[in-house]
């Protein structure tokens, strides 16, 4: 599958919205100012349609100004920006409040197209047959054919228990496949552990509040029983909380801004290294794919930036916004980019991705082993 550019932030279906749109959201009702000649050409236009237009029973308001509003979103020609209705905008509340049920797997709008990155293992979606690169084409029986992928995510949200179907087209077939998927509370380990010979293989699948908390026993267990290297795997991870980031990259760096976020005035707020953290100098490769997102791409792009690791695979997402639930006065909403993330050297991520030191054209358990391979040979 290309890799567009234009591609809207990955989902974790299974984990908040707060989490999926990358830690970037918050709630606020700010209200941007509406003085200008441009909004007075829209209200003079709506005037004239309200006062000439033909058949003026079907007129509605309401429909009409939900429309304007499609319209500006589409206009700014964001992937990260999109509107929700009322009833949409409350689903998103409670999943931001962190009630939130799902089926597990990794979404993303590819081609306006919605699109799975990866189902999580073990999850209702994996045992159901959703594959990576599954193109969904109805949930539910409605087609997704120019839904936003805030309405996808909602849509396929829905509390455990209840079922929810799928038309699916997977990577390669010509025929779709629907697939119906119970849902369940998605309660998952972010940080997955083994050794690799005497190399220390740690997979983070997505960033959690926990994911701290499972990092560090690892990090202490690889010192007592030394390791003499280790691959961190940021393969498909699709970001989290960003505090979260900055505590695992806090494992790694001694010292030094983790991340720099720019918002619309040009002012930085960077996050740095924090301390009293099991702290490990044991050489590092992090593997990453197309799909490394947001969160991962900080961390990705911190490690290389000190040179602390060798950063191996294919260039990452390009993930790099800080998105906002503003409520509007009607109860709907909009999800809004209001800041863009750097690296410590001013790399932007949104775009560009971040680019391997070592680009791979193997995958799987080839990448694996070459970073072993490559931790070997530069011992």
């Amino acid at each position: 599958m290309s890799r567009i550019l234009k591609i809207m932030v990955i989902a974790l279906l299974g984990v908040s919205l707060a989490l999926s749109f990358g830690a970037g959201c918050a709630l606020g009702t700010r209200t941007p100012p509406s003085s200008s000649q441009s909004l007075d050409i829209v209200e003079e236009a709506w005037n004239i349609i309200f006062e000439d237009y033909v058949e003026r029973d079907r007129l509605d308001a309401s429909k009409l100004g939900q429309a304007a509003i499609r319209g500006m979103v589409e206009a700014l020609d964001d992937p990260y920006t999109s509107y929700l209705d009322a009833e949409t905008y409350q689903l998103s509340l409670s999943s931001l409040e962190g009630k939130f049920e799902g089926v597990g797997a990794q979404v993303a709008v590819e081609d306006d197209q919605i699109i799975v990155i990866a189902p999580i293992a073990d999850s209702p979606a994996d045992r159901a047959g959703i594959r990576a690169g599954d193109i969904i084409l109805e949930i539910d029986g409605k087609p997704t054919a120019g839904m936003s992928l805030a309405e996808a995510v909602l849509f396929i949200r829905g509390p455990r228990g209840t079922s929810v179907k799928l038309l699916v087209l997977h990577q390669g077939e010509t025929e779709p496949e629907e697939i119906e998927i119970v849902r369940a509370e998605i309660e998952l380990t972010s940080v997955r552990f083994e050794m690799r010979q005497d190399v220390a293989y740690i997979n983070i699948t997505y960033f959690s509040e926990g994911t701290d908390e499972e990092l560090s026993p690892v990090l202490d267990s690889i010192t007592s029983d030394p390791a003499t290297g280790i691959i961190l795997d940021l393969r498909s991870n699709p970001g989290g909380v960003l505090t979260a980031v900055v505590d695992v990259a806090s494992h790694f760096l001694r010292e030094g801004v983790v991340v720099d976020v720019v918002d619309n005035q040009g002012d930085h707020t960077t996050l740095a290294v924090e301390h009293e953290r099991v702290i490990t100098d044991l050489p590092l490769v992090v593997l990453v794919d197309s799909y490394s997102a947001s969160g991962s791409e900080v961390l990705a792009g911190a490690l290389q930036d000190y040179g602390r690791a060798a950063i191996a695979g294919t260039t990452t997402f390009g993930k790099g916004s800080v998105n906002v639930l503003r409520q509007l006065k009607d109860g709907s909403g909009l999800y809004i980019t209001t800041a863009r993330w750097l690296t410590p050297n001013g790399h932007l991520i949104e775009g560009e991705g971040i680019e391997p030191d070592y680009e791979l054209e193997v995958e799987g358990e080839d990448a694996i082993q070459w970073a072993i391979d490559y931790l070997k040979s530069n011992k």
